[in-house]
């Protein structure tokens, strides 16, 4: 009730999805975000609220080992004393009032040669136009010079058949995309009947083959 009635407003503004409070017995920390392993947490560097970065748990039921894969111990394990912090590989900060917030996975960056995108946080801002029923941020080229573009999978019935209507809704979101601090790098538009999803879970956005997807349209129909 918490998240619906203050949070909500601030999701659609871009800010992140709040996840509510910690629970009793749980730690979390916000880390600035790091590629290769951290042996301790005396070498992670803890941001301040509302800084975005590397969120990390500590709990009694954290284990301490991955059974037999000593390389993703490396990378997901922070050694703390007789404990040790988990690396969720989920990127967010934490608010003056201790809620935790969302702003996508790490892997999910798109880092431009202005800053870094969290894909939560830009997609919410097209999310708002009434004809989106959901969206994906997608990055071309290699960080930190990537180039950001979104996908959007329209609602039931949205989809443009036209060139005269995708041309306006193009340009509808690139007109959201400009308004915001967020998003206003993004001029590449892409639209997609039915976003791919894993086949584990059915609803995780597959991201790395949406990449591939809109990188050949791209090719077909640049400048999009």
């Amino acid at each position: 009730r918490e998240v619906l009635e203050k949070t909500a407003a601030q999701t659609r503004q871009g800010r992140g999805t709040c996840v509510g409070r910690r629970f009793p017995g749980v730690e979390v920390r916000i880390i600035r975000p790091v590629d290769g392993p951290i042996a301790s947490l005396t070498q992670a560097e803890i941001l301040p609220a509302r800084e975005i970065g590397e969120i990390i748990v500590k709990s009694s039921s954290v284990t301490r080992e991955y059974f037999e894969n000593v390389e993703g111990t490396r990378l997901a394990k922070i050694s703390d004393g007789d404990c040790c912090w988990h690396r969720i590989g989920d990127m967010g900060y934490l608010d003056h009032d201790g809620l935790l917030w969302f702003c996508g996975r790490k892997a999910h960056i798109v880092e431009t040669g202005n800053g870094k995108l969290y894909s939560v946080c830009c997609e919410a801002i097209f999310n708002n136009h009434p004809r989106v029923y959901r969206s994906a941020l997608v990055g071309f080229g290699s960080r930190p010079r990537q180039t950001p573009a979104i996908v959007v999978e329209p609602e039931e019935g949205g989809f443009p058949l036209s060139p005269t209507d995708e041309t306006q809704f193009r340009s509808e979101l690139i007109q959201l995309a400009e308004a915001s601090d967020l998003t206003h790098e993004i001029r590449e538009v892409f639209f997609h009947p039915s976003l791919p999803v894993d086949t584990r879970h059915n609803v995780k956005i597959d991201r790395e083959a949406l990449a591939e997807w809109a990188a050949q349209r791209r090719m077909v129909s640049p400048g999009q």
